[in-house]
């Protein structure tokens, strides 16, 4: 399964490889009810044909017409639909407003080039940053893992990062990670579960059969967390309430740059995970606090698909750099 991003590049390279011009366009801030987010890319051809969304179908009608009569003809500029923007013949509802970068990529060798590095970008390969100086071609830089995860932009210029799909590594199978899975697989992100228990692994089997992006390994998880590392781009989460799985999968997992730590249990069984994992693994107070437990934002829930939303609701406020008190 391909995010709506890869589909919008794997289209823009079919369309370049065609020897068509396209239009790229992506998001860059919403205010009001705009519905989509920073970030957001649209493609579009020559004759119309589009590929992703920019309003969830509000404004394409009015950027296609425009295209079409001419209009974006620069390699890259900013465009505003809503208030003190663009004289649209629709207007986004409640009054929302959006600004959009607008690149325009000729059928050329540079443009093959760029478009082969956002592929590569968003199905695993190093982070990049985008950077527009209004009016010109963009380029592409390698991100340094210290370097800015949210996007800044000015009327004169547009700093935009381009990161990989996340992915989910679920350390043990139960009946919440089988939902953290259905939601991360919801949100576009790849999936790996590692389970090395029999029984688990033959209900993994029967309830979640492999998909493009979902991999299964038999394989106790510290054991691959060992062997094959995590990512910066990584999840890794916890949710066997088994101490032969848990804490053996954290204590390999603090190992590596994973944005995400996080293991399920109780306030109770949570302190006495940490204590486990300081006084038997040797942990310092820094890789203890990388650990999210209890797991998943505070939200009352108590159902296996309720606390497997407080986890992925937790994780995507990591992933977008949000703190718990912006989030209040």
């Amino acid at each position: 399964m391909q995010s709506l991003d890869q589909q919008v590049i794997a289209c823009a390279l079919k369309w370049h490889r065609q020897g068509a011009a396209v239009w790229l366009c992506t998001v860059l801030h919403s205010w009001g009810s705009a519905p989509r987010a920073p970030g957001a890319m649209l493609v579009a051809n020559p004759q119309g044909a589009f590929c992703g969304s920019l309003s969830g179908g509000c404004i394409e009608d009015d950027f296609l017409a425009r295209l079409q009569q001419g209009a974006f003809l620069r390699d890259s500029q900013l465009a505003r639909y809503g208030e003190g923007g663009l004289d649209a013949t629709v207007r986004l509802p409640c009054g929302g407003v959006l600004e959009v970068l607008v690149e325009r990529l000729p059928a050329d060798a540079a443009t093959l080039a760029h478009l082969e590095l956002l592929q590569r970008a968003l199905a695993g390969g190093d982070r990049l940053i985008k950077q527009v100086i209004i009016g010109q071609r963009a380029r592409l830089e390698t991100a340094r893992d210290d370097g800015p995860r949210t996007l800044h932009y000015d009327c004169d210029s547009v700093s935009l990062p381009i990161g990989s799909v996340p992915t989910l590594l679920l350390a043990g199978y139960s009946t919440v990670a089988g939902e953290c899975l259905r939601l991360a697989l919801m949100l576009g992100m790849q999936v790996v579960v590692c389970e090395h228990r029999d029984a688990f692994w033959q209900q993994l089997q029967t309830h979640h059969p492999e998909q493009p992006a979902l991999r299964c390994v038999n394989q106790h998880p510290a054991r691959y967390l060992e062997l094959h590392g995590a990512t910066a781009q990584t999840a890794v989460i916890c949710a066997t309430h088994d101490p032969r799985v848990d804490d053996l999968a954290l204590l390999e997992a603090v190992n590596t740059p994973a944005f995400y730590l996080g293991a399920m249990g109780s306030a109770s069984n949570s302190q006495q995970r940490l204590a486990r994992l300081r006084r038997i693994g040797e942990l310092d107070e820094g890789s203890l606090r990388r650990i999210h437990a209890p797991v998943g934002l505070p939200i009352g829930s108590k159902t296996p698909t309720e606390i497997a939303l407080a986890i992925m609701a937790d994780i995507v406020r990591v992933k977008n750099g949000r703190t718990l008190a912006a989030t209040a």
